[in-house]
């Protein structure tokens, strides 16, 4: 009974590790393992590239998150508040790698009306990672 309760207890505190990370290891699991380069030049590009969604309005990173990375943003159809993307005022920010996978799949859907590709990621992760 206690061998497999020692199981158990390795097994969930593998899985809690494997499920929390940090912004390098993301950038690292975007660039295929080292083989995308990152530029965080072209990420500031794509974060301020303007968008006409389907409202014919505007769209762009900033419309929701905000001009200033270390300040909350807010969604502009809901009126959610949106936590800093800074990692200097949020450390949580990139932890969680199921988090990220999520908000990039529809963010880059809702901004530019698809997915963003790995390159665009690692660019975006780049860019934010500075700040």
């Amino acid at each position: 009974m206690i061998r497999y309760l020692f199981i158990i207890l390795f097994a969930m505190s593998f899985f809690q590790a494997s499920a929390n990370t940090n912004i390098n290891e993301v950038m690292k699991l975007y660039s295929q393992n080292g083989s995308l380069s990152m530029d965080a030049e072209r990420g500031k590009k794509l974060w301020e590239k303007k968008n006409v969604g389907k409202n014919g309005k505007n769209r762009e990173c900033s419309t929701c998150h905000g001009s200033d990375l270390n300040k909350a943003g807010k969604h502009v159809k809901s009126g959610k508040v949106i936590d800093p993307m800074a990692l200097s005022v949020n450390k949580e920010r990139y932890t969680d790698l199921k988090k990220v996978k999520k908000w990039f799949k529809r963010n880059c859907k809702w901004t530019y009306g698809r997915e963003c590709t790995d390159q665009e990621k690692v660019d975006l992760l780049k860019y934010l990672s500075q700040f």
